[in-house]
């Protein structure tokens, strides 16, 4: 079972479209946070992501984006800053910028 950081700060975006289902993401990710879905990756576990940026690195088209290491460290300094939980709002459901 994979580790789970804060919810909704993980920098990870998969674009589907440039996506080509080689699986390349599905073998370097040490949390199985991708799966294959009708021929394509899925974000199946993002919260589970711990942004290394391997993904990323062995995506052959680029589909993969992730600012490694960023999420969670902001999430967590913003949260002491602002004397609130931990979010940077990487999902984008706040309408807010990403790290």
């Amino acid at each position: 079972m994979a580790l789970k950081y804060y919810k909704n700060v993980v920098t990870l975006k998969l674009n589907p479209e440039t996506c080509t289902g080689c699986g390349m993401c599905l073998e370097v990710c040490p949390h199985g946070v991708l799966k294959l879905f009708e021929g394509k990756s899925e974000l199946f576990d993002r919260d589970s992501c711990m942004e290394c940026g391997a993904c990323e690195k062995n995506c052959p088209t680029h589909a993969i984006e992730v600012n490694a290491g960023v999420g969670c460290a902001s999430a967590v300094i913003k949260g002491i800053l602002r004397g609130t939980e931990p979010t940077c709002d990487c999902s984008g459901e706040l309408g807010g910028s990403c790290c």
